[in-house]
């Protein structure tokens, strides 16, 4: 799983308390130049351009509003900037032989190709291949499968694996979740992470060719033909939706009008006190929308003269298929790191995920770099001055410091189901829901999650919309 135009940061130091959406009674409206539309969309990810896409195809008249000056959200593929080649900022791989992922690549015409994961991980001072056996997973799963009722990963570890002779896997349980899922041993459900376990498929691994901007484009492309229109730099700030039309505020005091409106914001942006205002307040929504986790993350990607990875004996065993993405994992302040598929790429992704992502959200570029380098020097016994000298290109992709995000993707805690099911109904007909947090399914946190949740709204709104004969 991986997730994904910068303004003014405006993310508080702290863990935000449930805001309440409330409307400023002192703000009024001239409706000479209201804009009009039959339905808003608002938020430009895939949760967003997926629900415009299949309106516009079926006839409606759609708009979409994005704060950035760009499409695509979480999915940010860029080439030949700041030094890097071709690169993902955000989502990169398919997990999977996801239908609605495969589906629309096939539609839209474009390739993927097949990759392969060979794990690594870093253990007394180098790299091992496969996966850290963990003592005690045999009678960790069996506790799982007689759990009765849910409660929080880190409430079952304690409950049932304190003793000091589970220290290593309490490790590496809480690397894994912190890394994989972006989410908190504190809060995360148990029951999710078994399923989780239950349905991973490692062997379907797949990276889009073109990258993950080729299917935000197609999806562009459909909605604008179908008749829709797509506006950048629109941050709303205020939904009043309680008239026979709901009247959708920017901050720079643009007013929209429409029928419906489907809010396809990331749920780290909703759960914020300072972003959006919902007028009526809707205080049971506004619990739902905190009932369900929103991940921490840190991408870091780097150009280097050379592979240097490649050197040690086993990260770089030449008898793995030209398709493997060889993926090491370690005990470091940026502990994940892995390679492309091309032959001599000289470029490698950093990952960090979860509370420690949380812990270092406010640092500047510039430090999570140094500390991305002195990762790297302590796993491949590298000089880290070497290292920052063979650097042709960096950034450090801080999505939980972004405004627009919040954060990386959904993860369940023990409420979210029933969170979901809150959400997933609309609001008087006229207030939608969409984003991959709503998605029910092994493929959670993903694209495949936010397409299908941006399709399963729009077919909501065809269905409602269309006359009983």
């Amino acid at each position: 799983m991986t997730p994904c135009g910068h303004r003014v940061n405006t993310h508080r130091n702290n863990p935000p308390s449930i805001p309440t959406w409330q409307f400023i009674s002192n703000f009024h409206v001239s409706t000479e130049n209201m804009k009009q539309a039959e339905i808003i969309v608002i938020g430009a990810g895939a949760a967003g351009l997926m629900a415009a896409a299949t309106l516009a195809k079926a006839g409606r008249k759609v708009l979409v509003l994005e704060a950035r000056d760009r499409t695509g959200g979480r999915i940010h593929t860029i080439r030949n900037e700041q030094g890097l080649p071709f690169a993902e900022l955000g989502a990169e791989f398919i997990h999977g032989n996801l239908p609605v992922t495969l589906a629309l690549l096939k539609e839209a015409g474009i390739s993927y190709n097949d990759t392969r994961f060979e794990m690594f991980h870093h253990h007394e001072g180098r790299i091992q291949q496969g996966d850290e056996p963990i003592e005690g997973w045999d009678e960790l799963l069996e506790k799982m499968q007689q759990l009765p009722a849910d409660l929080p990963l880190g409430a079952f570890l304690d409950q049932h694996f304190a003793g000091d002779q589970y220290a290593g896997m309490r490790e590496e349980i809480t690397a894994f979740v912190n890394g994989y899922d972006t989410a908190s041993l504190s809060d995360v459900s148990t029951f999710a992470i078994r399923s989780e376990w239950e349905h991973e498929d490692d062997e379907a691994q797949h990276r889009v060719t073109a990258g993950y901007g080729a299917m935000i484009r197609y999806l562009e492309e459909v909605c604008i033909k179908g008749g829709g229109e797509i506006v950048l730099q629109q941050e709303v700030e205020r939904i009043d939706w309680a008239e026979a039309t709901a009247m959708v505020h920017t901050r720079d005091r643009q007013v929209y009008q429409a029928g419906k409106v489907v809010l396809a914001l990331p749920l780290g942006v909703l759960q914020q006190p300072d972003t959006l205002r919902l007028h009526p307040a809707i205080p049971g929504y506004t619990a739902a929308l905190h009932d369900i986790g929103f991940g921490a993350i840190i991408k870091i990607l780097l150009q280097f003269a050379s592979p240097f990875w490649m050197e040690d004996a086993a990260f770089g065993n030449p008898a793995f298929p030209g398709n493997t993405t060889r993926l090491v994992v370690s005990g470091e302040t940026v502990p994940t790191y892995w390679t492309q598929t091309t032959p001599g790429s000289t470029l490698l992704t950093g990952w960090l995920g979860g509370p420690p992502a949380w812990n270092l959200r406010t640092q500047s570029p510039e430090a999570i770099l140094q500390a991305t380098l002195q990762s790297l020097s302590n796993i491949f016994r590298q000089d880290a001055g070497a290292l920052q000298a063979q650097l042709t290109g960096w950034r450090v992709v801080n999505w939980t410091n972004d405004p627009f995000t919040r954060g990386s993707y959904a993860y369940d805690k023990v409420p979210s189901s029933a969170a979901r099911k809150v959400l997933q109904q609309p609001v008087a007909g006229k207030l939608y829901f969409a984003g991959e947090y709503l998605y029910e399914g092994p493929a959670m946190g993903t694209v495949e999650a936010a397409l299908t949740s941006g399709m399963q709204v729009a077919e909501k709104i065809l269905l409602k919309d269309t006359p009983v004969a």
